[in-house]
């Protein structure tokens, strides 16, 4: 058994599905950890899993006493988990309701039981004695002052350097974060509004590309809410109460699809805005939701293109005096002419401010220096040279569980038995393996979709081919295709085993612009789809550039890939995954014009 086996949960990092989640603060992983272990897996699968040291997690165990916790506290989270996966759900069926209800059933079983464990009175544990009722059911979503106040002092007390300046901060009318991945930004802020809320009952809009990705900043607000014995319930959350008894806020979490949410009000946060779709609309809806004046905006994002709508918003284009958004100008945080407080935060500025995630030395030998400067250091994407185009990619982001009604990600059989395709890229030296599920369209013309993602790292051939063996029992799997170029044959030499139909595909330049001529046409006519929230996928197919063979003779794509280096796995893995039919050559001038590669599905 290893944590791969986990059914997924309601996302609480950037990857929904399966992937590793964003970096948050330590108390995060700390408990992921812990519900891992009364899981039953080992501290070293955990380790293997979250990707943190063995002494620390042994320090995590030993210091919280995980193996002396309570049974009732360990199958309260596990009820919980599942909960919030259920209501979560749109369009739900009989059967989730059922289950919702059982569920429910047993959350009030276990909470007479922790009644009947402090006062030892039988008529906690039954639901009449003598003729009088047991307690009264809590009020929904209801917050004790006494509890308010250990989430204000432990949210003030977790906090980095560069957290706290952007609490102190938090009064600006506007406040707009350039920042490098994976600093803590979307758990941060998702605390930072929920502790607003409790303290002055203001309502709090959380808007995302897709609602996968705003369900990170629900996850994360439940999970702290629950280290305090405070469960939040529904979509949205509506607070019985705020400090002193004042009336409750409600928490809104939004996709961008909601373009007719100018109903809502509240203070609003606004993630990830250089990589959404027609950012210059959204941001009228979102104006429209936090017009006035008593409303702040926060909007923070990592950078793409500077072509991207939202460049123009973040660099104040068109003002007078000019506004300098260079990182020597900004990374301390200005109140810039136009209103907006800006900054940028580099992951070096991070690590000055006191973050002690990151391994810069290790980072610099797994990314190339372009992506290192993209994806750390906040610098803006050069992709004139990409075979991809930036528009076009953020074109085939949609929201998927609003989009994608036949897909359910936490069913043993997701996509039913619908036919589905699957890419395998290997890792080299440096860089992680990459796995994708893609459903096989079910009419003409329709559209390919991304359903799945997985990157691994450190995982030896027989974990990664178990890992895609439990892929081909979830779904009905077609195609296969794995690049057996180099290291990749030892995966492929055990998935044989299983699914001895598994294509080998061996890179040549011939073979290369096979795969991206195919992958080009599909994304050029958005036929390929996946979560808007996948921003990783964008990147990926925008470090795949032309460049010439070493004779000079040819033309061939190349995203820095060699045997020690990898780039671009998750686009060449899902290349790999369309490569389950052969393009053929036609002449749409009947023989006047040039030849033009399509493929037929």
């Amino acid at each position: 058994m290893s944590p791969q086996d986990l059914p997924p949960e309601i996302p609480s990092t950037s990857a929904p599905v399966f992937g590793h989640p964003s970096v948050a603060p330590v108390g995060h992983v700390r408990h992921q950890a812990r519900r891992l272990y009364w899981q039953g897996y080992t501290v070293a699968e955990i380790c293997r899993e979250l990707q943190v040291p063995e002494g620390t997690a042994y320090s995590w165990k030993s210091r919280e006493r995980w193996d002396e916790c309570p049974v009732s506290q360990r199958i309260n989270e596990a009820l919980d988990a599942r909960l919030v996966q259920l209501l979560a759900k749109d369009n739900k069926s009989n059967a989730d309701y059922k289950e919702i209800d059982q569920l429910m059933r047993q959350v009030e079983r276990l909470a007479k039981i922790e009644r009947y464990g402090v006062s030892g009175k039988p008529s906690h544990l039954n639901e009449r004695q003598a003729g009088n009722h047991v307690d009264k059911r809590a009020t929904p979503n209801a917050v004790h002052d006494e509890q308010i106040d250990a989430m204000v002092a432990a949210f003030l007390e977790e906090q980095y350097g560069y957290q706290n300046g952007w609490y102190a901060e938090r009064h600006q009318r506007i406040r707009d974060i350039l920042k490098s991945r994976q600093i803590g930004a979307t758990y941060y802020f998702a605390h930072e509004a929920f502790i607003d809320a409790l303290l002055t009952g203001d309502n709090q809009i959380f808007l995302s590309a897709s609602r996968a990705q705003a369900e990170v900043f629900r996850g994360y607000i439940v999970d702290f809410a629950r280290r305090f014995g405070v469960d939040l319930k529904g979509n949205p959350i509506v607070l019985a109460n705020s400090k002193g008894g004042g009336p409750g806020a409600t928490l809104y979490f939004l996709s961008t699809s909601a373009r007719t949410a100018q109903s809502y009000h509240g203070h609003l946060y606004f993630d990830e805005i250089f990589w959404v779709q027609k950012f210059k609309e959204l941001n009228k809806v979102a104006s429209g939701m936090s017009m006035h004046k008593k409303w702040r905006k926060t909007y923070f994002s990592t950078p793409s293109s500077k072509k991207h709508e939202a460049y123009a918003f973040w660099s104040g284009a068109g003002r007078t005096p000019e506004i300098d958004v260079s990182h020597a100008a900004l990374h301390k945080g200005v109140l810039c002419s136009d209103g907006q407080w800006r900054q940028i935060i580099t992951v070096m500025d991070a690590m000055a401010s006191g973050c002690d995630l990151f391994d810069i030395d290790q980072l610099r030998l797994e990314y190339t220096p372009e992506d290192f400067a993209q994806l750390l250091m906040c610098e803006f994407m050069d992709d004139e040279m990409s075979v991809f185009g930036f528009e076009e990619l953020l074109a085939c982001g949609v929201d998927s569980l609003v989009a994608w009604r036949d897909f359910n990600r936490t069913m043993p059989r997701p996509l039913g038995a619908k036919r589905v395709l699957v890419g395998y890229d290997p890792s080299r030296t440096r860089d992680n393996a990459a796995v994708v599920v893609i459903a096989v369209p079910e009419a003409k013309g329709a559209p390919y979709r991304l359903l799945e993602k997985h990157e691994w790292s450190g995982m030896d051939f027989v974990s990664q081919a178990a890992a895609i063996k439990r892929i081909t029992e979830r779904y009905n799997v077609v195609f296969m295709g794995i690049d057996t170029t180099g290291v990749g044959i030892g995966v492929y030499d055990i998935v044989r085993t299983f699914y001895p139909a598994a294509r080998r595909i061996n890179y040549n330049p011939e073979t290369k612009a096979r795969l991206v001529i195919r992958a080009k046409e599909l994304v050029r006519s958005r036929r390929l789809l996946w979560d808007a929230g996948w921003n990783d996928v964008m990147r990926a197919f925008l470090s795949i550039r032309r460049v010439q063979t070493a004779s000079g003779n040819a033309i061939t794509f190349e995203a820095d890939r060699s045997e020690t280096t990898g780039h671009a796995d998750l686009a060449w893995a899902v290349m790999h995954a369309l490569d389950n039919q052969p393009l053929r050559q036609i002449d749409p001038n009947g023989g006047q014009g040039a030849a033009v590669m399509q493929f037929s599905d």
